[in-house]
């Protein structure tokens, strides 16, 4: 059992580090932490920070993320969302970006893959056979290097795929292991560039996005964390830019430069 006081040392890092609120979640850092020291010869967990603050290559680092964070989705989550993407965003970013034609979205929650390669499907399916004119490519970040490993196999059980309209299982996937598991076929993989990416650094982007996608990963942030991060996407979108978050997320009204399209649903004002 872990200690308070390298319960106090484990989220103070989280905290500082990542922006992840950890301060209740004691049962949770116990639980996920307990085996993996035990299995790797870690007397506690003070000696396994000690090691990660001597540790140069990051791996202590990244093993102790892909332990603590939790990353739940599934394919059609939230569909509203994607609708309104289709039926509202979209044509409007198709009259706006027509001389250019390049689409500027970025999933900042990749978790194992499911939100960006939704966002991809919608695209292709809106686009029909004009989407080779068009540059539209997804950055879908997350801090996990573990997550990210699965979305980039992109391999995933018919069990996952169950929700998704059939013409998209067969235009999108290919059945391998006898059906029950599928992979994405590469034209959409091509669609969707994975990276790493901690939402506390400053965002990289050397052009503004026109979409940003940042659902269901604020609740792990405290509001002043929160209010930054949303400040920094706010600033890192084109005039009329949409930010989607979570539906069970909520943005302070007073504190946030968003105009509200409608709850979960924001945008950055035009012109």
């Amino acid at each position: 059992m872990i200690t308070e006081e390298e319960f106090k040392r484990v989220s103070v890092y989280m905290k500082d580090n990542y922006g992840i609120d950890m301060s209740q979640k004691k049962v949770i850092i116990n639980g996920r932490l307990e085996n993996y020291l035990r299995k790797s010869g870690y007397s506690n967990l003070n000696a396994y920070m000690d090691a990660l603050k001597r540790d140069r290559s990051g791996q202590l680092d990244k093993m102790l993320v892909n332990l603590l964070t939790t990353n739940h989705t599934y394919f059609m989550r939230e569909f509203e969302h994607f609708e309104y993407f289709r039926k509202v965003v979209l044509p409007w970013l198709k009259t706006k970006e027509a001389a250019k034609k390049d689409l500027r979205i970025w999933c900042g929650a990749a978790s194992t893959g499911e939100e960006p390669y939704m966002i991809a499907m919608v695209l292709s399916e809106f686009f029909g056979i004009e989407r080779d004119k068009w540059d539209m490519r997804i950055l879908a970040t997350d801090v996990s290097t573990r997550v990210l490993q699965q979305a980039v196999a992109g391999v995933y059980s018919a069990e996952q795929l169950r929700n998704l309209p059939k013409q998209w299982v067969k235009n999108f996937f290919k059945p391998v292991a006898g059906g029950t598991q599928y992979l994405v076929k590469d034209e959409l993989k091509q669609q969707v560039l994975f990276r790493k990416f901690n939402l506390m650094n400053p965002l990289p982007f050397r052009k503004k996005m026109h979409t940003v996608f940042l659902r269901n990963v604020m609740i792990y942030f405290d509001e002043p964390t929160k209010n930054a991060l949303l400040q920094r996407v706010y600033e890192c979108l084109e005039p009329g830019g949409y930010l989607f978050i979570g539906t069970t997320e909520t943005l302070d009204r007073n504190s946030t430069p968003f105009q509200i399209i409608q709850p979960s649903i924001f945008r950055k004002k035009e012109g």
